[in-house]
């Protein structure tokens, strides 16, 4: 292989990745616990955009449950974002393991 073409190769992969976490900032997935009492909307480059709780939570006696099913709903969330973006950089690099690429997203 000539330094050209691994070049071009390596700007054609940079466009991608571009790509790849444009639409990913775009992808929203929704993390739930307490059976969907709680929701939370996290998009594919894991930024919480919102929660959403079912208003029988909202009271003084359900604080510690809601506290816990906030974090569960949310972690959720972030897990699937995350499982959203490998399987995009996965989708990119077609099974070359490539170190520390996908850190890039």
């Amino acid at each position: 292989m000539d330094i050209n073409n691994i070049m071009q190769q390596a700007q054609q992969m940079q466009g991608r990745i571009a790509k790849i976490q444009q639409d990913l900032a775009k992808m929203v997935v929704t993390g739930t616990a307490g059976g969907g009492m709680v929701q939370a909307s996290v998009t594919g480059l894991g930024e919480v955009i919102s929660v959403t709780i079912e208003k029988q939570l909202l009271t003084p006696d359900e604080a510690e449950l809601l506290q816990d099913l906030i974090t569960a709903a949310m972690n959720d969330g972030l897990r699937k974002a995350k499982e959203a973006g490998k399987n995009a950089m996965g989708q990119l690099t077609h099974g070359v393991n490539i170190p520390g690429l996908s850190n890039l997203i």
